[in-house]
């Protein structure tokens, strides 16, 4: 259980919901951290998608915390669903392990994300010691008790790509296609992480952009606490045809800098298949 000041003006409120939000995204990687390597339960989700054991428990640890600090908010869990009032003004979105198919298999690249809804959010990395936060403004990271700006950068080259099914966009955007376009290839390097490690990575300057298909992202506990990092940061961030993320967005391109979003998005533009009757 967390003991958190309560505030009643907007910068302090805000505050302590950042807060909030990076020792429930502690709580849920420290339960990470400590069942790995373990054998592990999965629960089929179907389409070849699944759940563990580590997943449900690093939820629970979460909630505990959120309940404990913000006991009228609901909550919505990539485990458990929603929970709380149906009309509660205020909404955390949790994924409590990002990245269960690399856990599963014995791979350390994976994220803890929490969110409030429109405000403060949290990306733990389990196994690096970090907390990638963001009160809504800035963002920072949070490693031995110091707190140290995100400094974007396209320095690396490196992009990862979401190749995970399904595929909405199909066919006018595939992953599969932007990654096998000469042009990409010749001034970016393509990784494939699929995680929302990935998105806090580009916050934090180790990746130049991040591209993934899907619809409603900043309203899905996979994205939200990723995307408002690098908002926060300084990235640029939109759909993957250049308009605004949001509920009825197609997609993201998640860059460190202008340069890289624009050739992204030319990119992305050249491969996708002509318009009209051909033959």
């Amino acid at each position: 259980m967390i003991n958190l000041p309560v505030s009643h003006d907007e910068t302090g409120a805000r505050h302590d919901d950042t807060e909030v939000a990076i020792a429930a995204a502690r709580a849920g990687a420290e339960t990470v951290r400590a069942r790995y390597g373990r054998r592990l339960t999965r629960f089929d989700k179907g389409g070849g998608d699944f759940a563990t054991d580590a997943d449900v428990a690093a939820e629970e640890a979460i909630l505990g915390v959120i309940r404990a600090a913000r006991p009228h908010d609901a909550i919505c869990g990539e485990e458990g669903g929603r929970r709380g009032a149906a009309d509660a003004a205020r909404q955390w979105l949790v994924d409590p392990l990002c990245g269960t198919l690399n856990y599963a298999a014995g791979t350390m690249a994976v994220a803890v994300n929490v969110a409030l809804r429109g405000g403060p959010a949290a990306v733990a990395d389990p196994f690096g010691g970090e907390v990638l936060f963001t009160d809504g403004e800035t963002a920072r990271v949070r490693r031995d008790g110091h707190d140290t700006p995100l400094a974007p950068s396209a320095a690396t080259r490196l992009v990862d790509v979401n190749l995970d099914p399904p595929f909405p966009g199909a066919p006018a955007f595939r992953a599969v296609d932007l990654i096998a376009h000469p042009g990409f290839v010749r001034r970016l390097r393509p990784r494939v992480l699929s995680t929302t490690l990935a998105l806090a990575w580009v916050a934090a300057g180790k990746r130049a952009a991040y591209v993934s298909d899907g619809t409603g992202l900043t309203e899905s506990v996979h994205f939200a606490a990723g995307i408002a990092l690098c908002r926060a940061a300084g990235c640029v961030v939109t759909g993957v045809d250049g308009e605004p993320v949001g509920p009825a967005g197609r997609g993201l391109v998640a860059a460190a800098d202008a340069g890289t979003h624009a050739l992204l998005l030319s990119l992305i533009r050249e491969g996708r298949p002509p318009v009209g009757p051909t033959g």
